[in-house]
């Protein structure tokens, strides 16, 4: 019998030094606050996880040392890129019936653009969204970025993990390590938003059915989300038009799997309870 008994929720933050090119509504210190809201009980996810009975993890990875600006050099080199994923790696329960990941960090669904677009292919303006609410300048100075991004690291486009290293975020560097120990620990995966899902791209990559395990718990306001499930092949358990990050939506399906669980375990078959069949009235 399926159980949820030891739920966690992991929370990766990383800062990036393509917010200088004004991608984003918010300055990067936005980031450092968020986690002590976090930390205060103060934040959406922390409520979601109370209800949902998950334990909540959440990661700063290198808060005062941001990736590299993707329009000028390389975001992580492959020792950093591997920092990170093995941090993600490590921090997953080894005894978990479920783990929900998501993320945290300014100008981060820049670099989940790029690495979409590197990856699996359109131009810029098909992938970026507008994030945490940038206006129309925002909107065309993140597609400039993102177009300057895979214009300057193309020859690492081949290579998922090069790509990803090149592109992307610390935290986008540990989902992708989580994802890849909760498989390992055969645990289910359930994705947040559209940057969670971006980080798990380059996985998908090298060996799609390396995903079976992950399902995604809602599908995004963010433009590319809904493109990107499309993509995978995953088909959202959720679709409320969601947009905050930070977990929230994949916490909100850990109430749905409860539920289900709760049918399951709970409900009388059409003979325990003494229900006719078809044509037995």
């Amino acid at each position: 019998m399926p159980k949820l008994e030891r739920i966690a929720i992991a929370v990766f933050a990383g800062n990036h030094g393509v917010a200088s090119r004004g991608v984003s509504a918010y300055p990067s210190p936005v980031t450092a606050q968020m986690l002590a809201n976090f930390a205060a009980g103060g934040a959406a996810i922390n409520q979601l996880a109370a209800l949902a009975q998950a334990r909540l993890d959440v990661v700063p990875i290198e808060l005062d040392r941001p990736t590299g600006d993707v329009t000028e050099r390389e975001a992580m080199s492959p020792d950093e890129f591997m920092d990170a994923f093995n941090l993600g790696f490590r921090t997953v329960p080894a005894d978990g019936d479920v783990l929900a990941v998501g993320e945290m960090g300014i100008a981060n669904t820049t670099v989940a653009s790029a690495l979409c677009a590197a990856l699996l292919g359109g131009r810029a303006a098909e992938w970026v969204g507008r994030g945490t609410g940038v206006d129309d300048g925002g909107l065309a100075r993140k597609r400039m970025a993102v177009e300057a991004a895979l214009v300057r690291h193309q020859a690492a486009l081949t290579d998922p993990l090069a790509a990803a290293a090149a592109l992307g975020g610390r935290e986008l560097a540990a989902i992708a390590g989580a994802t890849l120990a909760a498989r390992h620990q055969r645990i289910p995966v359930i994705l947040d938003g559209f940057v969670a899902t971006a980080a798990i791209v380059p996985l998908a990559r090298l060996a799609p059915s390396i995903l079976d395990h992950c399902r995604a718990g809602h599908v995004s306001a963010e433009a590319g989300h809904r493109h990107l499930l499309q993509a995978l092949g995953l088909v959202p358990l959720l679709d409320l038009d969601m947009r905050l990050g930070e977990a929230s939506g994949a916490a909100l399906a850990l109430l749905v799997l409860r539920a289900a669980l709760a049918c399951h375990r709970g409900m009388a078959t059409f003979a325990q309870a003494g229900v006719s069949g078809p044509g037995n009235a």
